[in-house]
């Protein structure tokens, strides 16, 4: 990738999402045109964004228009898909063809830089007395975190096969502030997920990278070392949100929420009827 820091026409995928909304902000900074894209409407921009945008509906489960959608674009920040758990059917329409359809397209339009926003649910049925890194083996917490392990596969395959670069993200809890007990350790500020996407779309040679999406926060269970070469330095913390989050009632011991990395994520389904 260049080392400007800029590219001219960026592709932001899932952009009518919350995550979406938030970069859609701040991608800017980054390049001179944002493509944004979802399957559900995107309202027009404000006229104070620092580039111009285009907006390009786009159902991820349509190959033809995927690669459509990313024919002139220089690097993909791909947050697009089924972000909760859901039906496997569901699930495979947007998170798993859609992928495979964003990379197809990546190889085919020489594009050499993905961002691939993974999850934490990659990894969910790890226990939270546990501290692992990227190397650790993935152990999903549903459907929508098999996805997203499907995803990091097909990042590793098309950099293996066509030298695509990729950035998996392994998102933790990226909210305003933390919203219980779990969230205090995979809290990812706003200001240290735009840090960690710029780190991704221009530190040279990754191949293909996972970096775990949190904030500096005190009680850690995920070990970047792996990624150091990214750069990655957060600057926020949740421990500033520790009283207020304490002072609600605490989960049961036998709560999934207080017990594995994934939390709720690791009890939903199966969906049958």
């Amino acid at each position: 990738m260049s080392q400007n820091l800029r590219v001219h026409r960026l592709l932001l995928t899932g952009a009518a999402g919350g995550l979406g909304f938030v970069l859609r902000e701040r991608l800017g900074a980054f390049a001179d045109i944002v493509r944004l894209s979802d399957i559900a409407p995107i309202p027009p921009a404000a006229t104070d964004r620092q580039a111009a945008e285009e907006i390009v509906p786009c159902n991820l489960a349509d190959k033809a228009a995927v690669d459509a959608l990313v024919q002139g674009c220089d690097a993909i920040v791909h947050l697009g898909g089924v972000s909760v758990e859901r039906p496997f059917e569901e699930i495979l329409e947007a998170n798993i063809k859609g992928v495979f359809h964003i990379y197809e397209a990546a190889r085919r339009h020489n594009v050499r830089r993905v961002v691939f926003a993974s999850s934490n649910h990659v990894i969910g049925f790890y226990r939270q007395t546990e501290r692992i890194d990227a190397n650790a083996r993935r152990r999903p917490d549903g459907y929508y975190g098999l996805s997203k392990s499907f995803g990091e596969d097909m990042a590793s395959f098309y950099f293996d096969r066509y030298g695509i670069e990729t950035v998996s993200l392994r998102i933790g809890s990226s909210f305003p502030e933390p919203k219980d007990r779990r969230m205090m350790s995979t809290w990812l500020s706003y200001d240290d997920l735009t840090q960690l996407v710029g780190k991704a779309l221009f530190t040279p040679n990754v191949g293909h990278t996972v970096v775990f999406g949190a904030s500096d926060n005190r009680d850690a269970w995920w070990d970047n070392h792996a990624a150091a070469h990214l750069g990655y330095r957060p600057q926020d913390s949740s421990e500033r949100f520790r009283a207020q989050v304490e002072s609600r009632p605490a989960p049961a011991a036998t709560d999934p929420a207080a017990i594995y990395q994934g939390g709720a994520f690791t009890a939903q389904g199966p969906f049958e009827g």
